[in-house]
């Protein structure tokens, strides 16, 4: 599956568990380029997906990894909650359960 695919994939599944449904590819910072994947901006929580962690790709090269560090420092400072997950992840059903368990402990609008 591609990147796109597996973000399709994930989408279907939180239509599933019955969430409410994200913003994706959400722009959160005005002045910068960078997105998550799927957010909630009025909870401030947001879900990315990364693919190809075991190859070589851009979130394992050096200038990415520190890129996606800068993304992640900065969504922090912004107030957000991130949860990272592989495709695999997304595969095995074990990232929408941790967005399941994360709305059954937050209150999300």
């Amino acid at each position: 599956m591609t990147n796109s695919s597996w973000e399709d994939y994930f989408e279907i599944q939180i239509h599933d568990a019955g969430l409410p449904k994200p913003e994706t590819e959400y722009k959160f910072l005005t002045n910068r380029r960078f997105r998550f994947d799927f957010c909630w901006p009025n909870s401030l929580f947001a879900v990315e997906i990364d693919g190809n962690v075991y190859h070589k790709s851009r979130h394992t090269s050096g200038a990415g990894y520190s890129r996606d560090c800068e993304k992640f420092a900065l969504a922090a400072i912004e107030g957000y909650r991130v949860i990272r997950c592989t495709t695999g992840q997304v595969n095995t059903g074990e990232a929408i359960e941790w967005v399941k368990e994360y709305f059954k402990r937050n209150v999300i609008c």
